[in-house]
């Protein structure tokens, strides 16, 4: 099986990829530590806010990666937000039994009503650098986008509006219920 987690910036994709790895020990990996890995040792010209650039450049990579697990019925777990909306167009019908998705997204109302908690939780499981240019604006814009993109391409996200905790441990327990069925 493999899981993608994807979602808007700070909405706890690394969080919710931890506790999937707790659950099922499955192996992990965290599409920044690859993104950074290839422009740390100067294998790309990009920068870590090229955002869309690196999702063209980082998926065909994650992709194969992707089918290479499904093909050899091996468990893992990617996070990150460079997964693109219509990922679903690069597999075929055994690939995609084999592939569970999620989107992770804030509603305006969680955001304005938690924006500094939000910041305050950004580094619980990895250290984030430099959070100063994260506005309240900016969050909704980002958050707005994977909703509207993610949504056009029939995709389920799971909105964060109120209980952070409670949404993620429910949808955590429904997502773990239907691993178990399936």
């Amino acid at each position: 099986m493999v899981i993608l987690i994807t979602g808007a910036s700070h909405t706890g994709k690394t969080l919710l990829a931890q506790r999937l790895l707790e659950k099922l020990h499955y192996s992990c990996l965290s599409i920044d530590h690859l993104k950074m890995g290839l422009i740390r040792s100067g294998n790309t010209t990009l920068t870590p806010e090229d955002d869309d650039a690196l999702t063209d450049y980082l998926w065909p990579i994650l992709r194969e990666m992707v089918k290479t697990a499904a093909e050899n019925r091996q468990d893992l777990i990617l996070e990150g937000c460079y997964i693109p909306p219509d990922w679903r167009k690069d597999f075929s019908a055994p690939y995609l039994a084999s592939i569970r998705f999620i989107c992770l997204a804030f509603t305006d109302a969680y955001i304005d009503q938690n924006f500094g908690e939000i910041l305050r939780h950004a580094s619980d499981i990895e250290s984030r650098l430099d959070d100063s240019g994260v506005s309240p604006e900016g969050l909704k814009a980002d958050n707005r986008s994977y909703r509207r993109r993610f949504g056009e391409r029939g995709e389920a996200v799971t909105l964060i509006d109120s209980d952070y905790e409670g949404t993620l441990s429910a949808m955590l327990t429904d997502f773990l219920r239907d691993l178990r069925v399936e």
